[in-house]
């Protein structure tokens, strides 16, 4: 805040300055003490800084100690602050991207089923037709035989459901 103030109070200062400038001789000294200001304030900010950083705080009263703590735990309050709020949108972010995720492993499970399900389907199908193409042969092949038509009508049972099963369709 303080340097702040000055920094306005010299710009202010300055500013009316400039407006008095009338030669070269008291430009070359205004811009002398411009440059003698800004030193200053330099060494000023390096000492604050290095005693923000725990250095060179040989001599200073308990009162300053006390300000220089209270302005460590308020930057420190501001840094957790920016900290959770980093992890927050990140948590967020994580939660979104596991409920998509979620939302896709769902839509490729029911994928997978109505796929299984069509192959089983397609199997029955296939399975079905390779046993009408079986009992038809065996039905040229031999019709005398006893045992084969025994196995003819166990097999044809299922044919005749499947048919009744089309017909109905």
């Amino acid at each position: 805040m303080q340097s702040m103030k000055s920094t306005i109070e010299r710009f202010n200062k300055t500013k009316m300055e400039q407006q008095q400038l009338l030669n070269p001789a008291s430009e070359v000294k205004f811009w002398q003490r411009e440059a003698t200001t800004l030193r200053q304030e330099l060494h000023s900010l390096q000492e604050t800084h290095r005693q923000l950083m725990g250095q060179q705080l040989n001599g200073l009263s308990v009162k300053e100690l006390h300000n220089i703590e209270s302005q460590l735990e308020m930057s420190l309050r501001g840094i957790r602050m920016k900290k959770e709020q980093i992890l927050t949108n990140e948590i967020k972010e994580l939660t979104r991207k596991r409920n998509l995720v979620h939302h896709e492993n769902l839509e490729l499970s029911r994928k997978v089923q109505r796929i299984h399900q069509e192959n089983v389907e397609l199997h029955k199908k296939a399975y079905a037709v390779s046993i009408r193409n079986e009992l038809g042969t065996r039905d040229i092949e031999d019709t005398a035989d006893e045992s084969h038509a025994q196995v003819r009508l166990q097999l044809s049972l299922p044919e005749q459901s499947h048919y009744e099963t089309s017909t109905n369709s």
